[in-house]
């Protein structure tokens, strides 16, 4: 059965990258995974936001995707490191800070794909995610992590989990046993979505047996992160269920006719 947080939405999907940055944004110094990233993002017309979560040292799950600050700020310091009020205040001039439970409730209708970035969240985002598992889909490159993350939410009483997405591991699984035309029932017993780079270096990640092996078992797969009008486009016509895109705005408007 498919999981809510693909019903009733349009289809292929559009998932904002950390939100958007328009040039504008850009200009005024707007940070990713932002509340004016999420917000243009979805005045542009995407569903779905894909984010990520760091904790802070109060032990508040953030959106954040870096373990330091360096990239944005020059501060080499990890996030745990720092206090909410300090991160806050750092983001304050660049879009605004956002923990999780403050997205999910300043943007009722939003779709989040969150990647959990650190085991220290996986416990607190357990009650934070619990009432929202209909529009939640947890994701991170550790399986052991994303399992982690769907049973914190149970545990919280949530009545259904949040959609989930394979991690590195069970990507590379199911990649080799569709190559060589082997189920992957197993693999893909928990997972509702594929989310993939179409090549890792020189290695083909997406494939037309991996695709076949995905729709066979009703899993979406989402190629990542794909900013190119004519890439979308041909993604699309292979069969790609949604696309990551650092520019939602384009994404939905290339896609509208899909």
């Amino acid at each position: 059965m498919t999981h809510p947080y693909f019903g009733k939405a349009r289809h292929p999907r559009v998932l904002a990258h950390r939100g958007l940055l328009t040039a504008a944004g850009e200009d005024s110094g707007v940070w990713d995974n932002t509340a004016a990233a999420f917000a243009a993002a979805h005045a542009a017309g995407a569903e779905y936001i894909e984010t990520d979560c760091q904790v802070t040292a109060d032990g508040d799950v953030v959106l954040f995707h870096d373990a330091t600050l360096q990239r944005l700020t020059g501060d080499p310091r990890r996030v745990d490191e720092v206090s909410t009020v300090e991160l806050a205040r750092l983001f304050a001039d660049h879009g605004g800070l956002l923990t999780v439970a403050e997205a999910l409730d300043s943007f009722p209708t939003a779709r989040f794909n969150i990647d959990v970035k650190t085991a220290a969240a996986v416990e607190p985002l357990g009650p934070i995610l619990a009432d929202h598992t209909h529009r939640v889909l947890v994701t991170s490159f550790s399986d052991a992590r994303r399992r982690a993350t769907i049973a914190a939410v149970l545990r919280a009483g949530a009545a259904l989990p949040p959609a989930s997405s394979a991690g590195s591991r069970t990507i590379a699984a199911l990649r080799g046993l569709s190559s060589v035309r082997l189920s992957p029932a197993r693999l893909l017993r928990d997972i509702d979505a594929l989310q993939i780079p179409e090549k890792h270096g020189t290695l083909r990640v997406l494939t037309p047996a991996l695709l076949r092996a995905a729709h066979r078992h009703g899993v979406e797969v989402h190629v990542w992160t794909v900013n190119e009008p004519s890439d979308m486009q041909r993604l699309v016509r292979l069969g790609v269920d949604g696309i990551v895109s650092d520019r939602a705005d384009i994404a939905v408007k290339t896609l509208q006719s899909f």
